[in-house]
């Protein structure tokens, strides 16, 4: 067998292609960002059509970094962003709307409907989810409804609805597979996650007609192959994983109790609870991480909608920065943010808060604040949220963390891990291969065709790059209920008060 996977991890702003050889290292790595769209304020969409060719193309451009043919390829394995909604026409293949992405929030006061007529437990019981806009079932609701006839079509069977692993292999098949795997289906606020099934009393709840729907997998198994006039080349599809619990899977945090945080467009913190669903008691969310075979496993979720994002803004809104990677540089120059807090709540608050309507807000700012005390105050902001969430984790758990692994984009700025270690006061461990969302995926396709017979085999491929260790002198008390005050103005200052 080649011993080369592909990974294709369809992110929030760009497609990237990985390919991995059988020891785990890079091979060949090719990216390309795609366009944001921002039509109304709290709207975030994304083209289709340029979700598909940039993966396409990156796809294409990895394999010919690597100097391989497509035929090398022993497997396809698929990650993407999550709760991001498609629908298309099945004879046409034409998106009917843009994607709505995940950070959009146009139905957060239909939501709010629905936890005010007391739905609110029935869906956390049966799905695992919070009622919020975030997920994708109000998206599908929202398209249905503001389309003209798609809610007919969609009763006719003539639409189709994914998430974006959907949406790739919808059209990596030519049209042939319409599917998704149980990660990404438990993540529409559609799924049981006890009984592996959509759930017909929530269809019903949100009028989505069952026909729409994908047909729900596991994460690791073949699922057809490419059609030979995409990558010149009929390639095993093998894998599919939402970007998460991939990064789960890739930091091998397959042991109960393990926790990973992904620094990524947002912050996704995820820990192990084994084979049994617990719901949180801490406005956490229960989300399914994997199936291998006939064995689920599932974990306790925290997301931060605005993460590493927040660096974006500083280069693209402020313009203080003109990479972000400069972002490490400009905030060292001062020691600390003389007392300038922010908090990214661009989108709403995520876990534990789940508020759609606070906004951003920077707090603490004197004529002596500058650009240097705002750039740290942005990624210190990161940490804090993070802190947040793993607090919660920690209560619904009944434990407290001694190692946190970390990976995504932000984990190359070591200013921010050794702030996340020291407000946390435990280990934050950067492995050597940071890109574990794309090895996640990878390790699941090569499970499913044999390239490594069982997570054994992979589990000396993890290495610590670098451990933080956290500065035991630091105080960190005061600066978390400055925090925590800030958070609470930016709760305040609703979007939609004068």
């Amino acid at each position: 067998m080649s011993p080369y996977i592909l990974a294709l991890d369809q992110g929030t702003t760009s497609s990237r292609a990985i390919i991995f050889d059988k020891a785990g290292s890079i091979v060949a790595l090719a990216q390309k960002e795609f366009k944001q769209y921002y039509p109304k304020s709290g709207w975030v969409e994304h083209d289709p059509k340029e979700i598909w060719s940039s993966q396409l193309a990156v796809a294409t451009e990895a394999v010919a970094n690597a100097g391989l043919k497509a035929a090398s390829i022993a497997a396809i394995g698929i990650t993407n962003q999550r709760e991001t909604t498609i629908i298309w026409d099945r004879h046409s293949g034409q998106a009917i709307y843009p994607a709505i992405v995940w950070q959009d929030r146009r139905t957060a006061e239909y939501c709010d409907e629905l936890i005010e007529n007391g739905y609110g437990d029935l869906i956390r019981r049966k799905t695992g989810l919070l009622i919020d806009a975030y997920f994708s079932a109000s998206k599908i609701k929202w398209i249905l409804t503001h389309v003209e006839g798609a809610y007919e079509k969609a009763k006719r069977g003539q639409l189709a609805f994914g998430t974006v692993d959907s949406w790739l292999i919808w059209n990596l098949t030519g049209g042939e597979k319409h599917l998704t795997d149980v990660s990404n289906a438990s993540r529409t606020m559609l799924y049981n996650i006890h009984t592996l099934k959509w759930d017909d009393e929530l269809l019903e709840l949100f009028d989505i007609p069952m026909g729409l729907l994908p047909e729900v997998r596991s994460s690791s198994e073949i699922y057809g192959k490419t059609a030979a006039n995409i990558l010149a080349a009929k390639i095993p599809i093998a894998s599919i994983a939402g970007d998460q619990q991939a990064a789960l899977f890739g930091q091998l945090c397959t042991q109960v109790g393990m926790v990973k945080n992904t620094y990524g467009t947002g912050c996704f913190m995820l820990m192990n609870i084994g084979d049994k669903p617990i719901l949180s008691a801490n406005n956490l969310v229960t989300t399914i991480a994997w199936k291998l075979g006939d064995q689920v496993s599932y974990a306790l979720e925290g997301s931060i909608f605005i993460g590493g994002a927040v660096v974006q803004w500083l280069r693209d809104g402020l313009g203080i920065i003109r990479r972000s990677s400069d972002v490490e540089e400009l905030a060292s120059k001062v020691a600390d943010t003389d007392g300038v807090y922010m908090v990214p709540a661009f989108s709403g608050l995520g876990a534990p808060y789940w508020d759609p309507y606070a906004r951003g807000t920077i707090v603490g700012l004197t004529r002596g604040s500058n650009a240097a005390h705002i750039a740290r105050a942005a990624l210190e902001s990161i940490a804090f949220q993070t802190l947040d969430i793993l607090r919660a984790m920690e209560a619904d758990a009944g434990t407290q963390l001694k190692e946190l692994r970390v990976d995504g984009g932000a984990t190359a700025n070591n200013l921010l891990l050794q702030f996340q270690a020291d407000i946390l006061q435990a280990n934050v461990v950067r492995p050597q291969i940071t890109e574990t969302t794309a090895i996640g995926a990878a390790y699941l396709a090569g499970l499913a065709v044999g390239l490594w017979k069982s997570t054994d085999d992979i589990q000396d491929q993890w290495q610590i790059e670098t451990t933080f260790v956290p500065d035991h002198t630091y105080q960190a008390n005061p600066a978390i209920a400055n925090w925590h005050r800030a958070v609470e103005t930016a709760k305040t200052f609703k979007n939609n008060q004068l």
